[in-house]
């Protein structure tokens, strides 16, 4: 495939991502257009897999689809689904001059989308724990000076301020950290997966009275590194449970009430809104 070819190909995939995913700002397929999605993964043959089907490919073409990519089988690590992260970044609204931190960054592709709409003035830290993925991130991504890829966990540490937190990895609930680094009016997204392998995204925002949540779609991610389980037995919640969700509350904060969904460790859910 030429360039000239290769860019029509994005061009048409970017369309197409834009459309399946409902996204309202025109910026988000404009990024999709930019960024060479084969320039963060491995070398060809590709793993496309759609529908829970795989095939192998190495044409250029079959990667602009709403496709996952292995990039490691075995670990279960994919190029995730464009349409799910055009959703999301959606929702997420990144604006320039705002600092996102992407946790779970990959081999950097969506790090690389994130990071044309916050310019100009914004940057990117991308964590990622698994070394390799690291180090190929912080290759992929030589092109982009506000990018900072850190080869570590995002998960029980402290963090800088940040607009935008984004999560590609599941968790049994949101790091209070993450809530911490939030300036006002930051927005979080992540899979929240109380069950095993499986449960919401969940999107939210520091209000000045605490923390918003919204679910929405089911997800499923594979684990963040580093994360507990701390879910009390008796407040596991439900299947029905995880759609009722409307806020989300520190601790140390607020002490849970008769409104909690789920309680863990650090942080607990509460059906009553802000």
């Amino acid at each position: 495939m030429t360039p000239d070819t290769s860019e029509q190909a994005r061009c048409s995939y970017a369309s197409h991502i834009e459309h399946l995913a409902g996204v309202r700002d025109p910026r988000i397929r404009r990024a999709f257009e930019q960024v060479a999605r084969e320039a963060f993964l491995p070398p060809p043959p590709w793993t496309v897999i759609s529908m829970g089907h795989a095939r192998q490919t190495r044409e250029v073409s079959d990667i602009y689809d709403n496709v996952l990519v292995a990039i490691d089988r075995q670990r279960g690590i994919n190029n995730g689904e464009p349409a799910l992260h055009a959703a999301w970044i959606d929702a997420i609204k990144p604006q320039p001059g705002e600092t996102v931190i992407h946790v779970g960054a990959g081999t950097g592709y969506y790090s690389a989308i994130l990071s044309l709409l916050v310019q100009p003035g914004g940057r990117v830290d991308a964590f990622e724990y698994e070394a390799d993925l690291a180090a190929e991130a912080r290759r992929n991504l030589q092109g982009y000076s506000h990018v900072m890829v850190h080869a570590a966990s995002a998960f029980g540490r402290v963090l800088p301020n940040a607009d935008v937190i984004y999560v590609n990895a599941g968790v049994p609930a949101p790091d209070v950290e993450w809530l911490r680094s939030l300036n006002p009016g930051g927005r979080l997204i992540f899979p929240w997966q109380p069950h095993k392998d499986w449960g919401p995204a969940v999107l939210v925002t520091r209000q000045s009275g605490g923390f918003s949540a919204q679910p929405l779609m089911t997800v499923g991610f594979i684990s963040c590194s580093g994360t507990k389980e701390t879910t009390s037995v008796a407040n596991r919640p439900t299947e029905s449970d995880l759609g009722t969700v409307r806020s989300v509350w520190i601790k140390r904060d607020r002490a849970p009430d008769a409104s909690s969904v789920a309680i863990y460790e650090d942080v607990w859910f509460s059906s009553e809104r802000i």
